[in-house]
């Protein structure tokens, strides 16, 4: 019967808590910017996740009797025109910008790698019509893509995921598609061809999982630009529709009539919106010095 040797257990336990420690302090040391911003990103996602718990107020309940109240109180960020609380819907928007950002990110950046993939590693006429019709997607910026599929698709939280995802396809398979030319001439992928494996097979063990440190860079840049572009589309009325609560709809319900009476329903779904999209931006940085070799040199 084996004897398990307690101390030896929690010894290496404790060496790999200080492992992790290390590399918490090694990372903040280093990349300063990029621990604010994965800070910002720990509150955004820890709202989005607890929200019931964060807010005591129902974001959809209104009372007239506390409309247009200013900060303070019960209230902390104040009250909207129909009496609906600031900080529930600030609290209660960030799931709905969580769930369309990942969503918008994790669809484009799928559809991205598999167009990307086999562009890269066939070839030929695949490669060609493939491309070109990158090019005709690039052609249109981002935001002017995704307000022609919003507009098309009609406004929902899915329409609004897929407008999205849509436009940030090209980029994905942009970066895949030239690593990928670049790992079908190494010498690992001519020895998987001499042992007589698939070119599918190689192209999916070999090929892709050499293309996910690009891609992981990628991804968290279009997080922001995903969270970024859903609020402008709901600040134009084609996002998500009522009565789910939204950052860009709040700026549009209180920018043009209640910016000089009631400036806080401004203020801070605007300030929601900019620190979400910056954490996300610094930590994608920091990401991309650590993962990308030449950014160390």
């Amino acid at each position: 019967m084996a004897v398990i040797d307690h101390d030896a257990e929690l010894a290496r336990a404790g060496a790999n808590v200080r492992g992790w420690m290390g590399g918490i302090f090694f990372f903040v040391r280093r990349y300063p910017l990029g621990a604010i911003g994965a800070v910002l990103m720990a509150i955004f996602l820890a709202t989005a996740v607890f929200a019931d718990q964060i807010s005591a107020f129902d974001p959809f309940t209104t009372n007239a009797r506390i409309s247009l109240a200013p900060p303070g109180g019960e209230h902390v960020l104040g009250a909207d025109f129909m009496g609906r609380d600031v900080f529930a819907r600030i609290v209660y928007g960030a799931r709905i910008s969580l769930a369309v950002g990942v969503g918008a990110t994790a669809m484009g950046c799928i559809i991205g790698v598999m167009i990307g993939l086999m562009s890269g590693f066939f070839g030929g006429w695949f490669d060609l019509i493939v491309q070109r019709l990158m090019d005709i997607m690039q052609s249109l910026p981002l935001l002017v893509m995704a307000l022609v599929m919003a507009a098309s698709l009609g406004p929902s939280l899915t329409n609004t995921i897929i407008a999205i995802a849509i436009p940030l396809v090209p980029n994905v398979a942009r970066i895949i598609r030239s690593n990928t030319l670049s790992l079908r001439e190494m010498p690992f992928v001519e020895a998987a061809r001499a042992i007589g494996m698939s070119e599918t097979r190689i192209a999916i063990v070999h090929v892709l999982p050499n293309t996910l440190a690009p891609l992981i860079v990628l991804a968290t840049a279009q997080l922001g630009s995903a969270i970024l572009v859903e609020s402008a589309l709901a600040f134009l009325g084609l996002g998500v529709p009522e009565p789910h609560p939204s950052w860009g709809r709040m700026l549009s319900e209180s920018a043009a009539e209640y910016v000089r009476t009631a400036p806080w329903l401004v203020i801070f779904p605007g300030v929601a919106i900019s620190a979400v999209v910056f954490g996300t931006n610094l930590f994608g940085d920091a990401i991309r010095d650590i993962l990308d070799p030449r950014q160390r040199l």
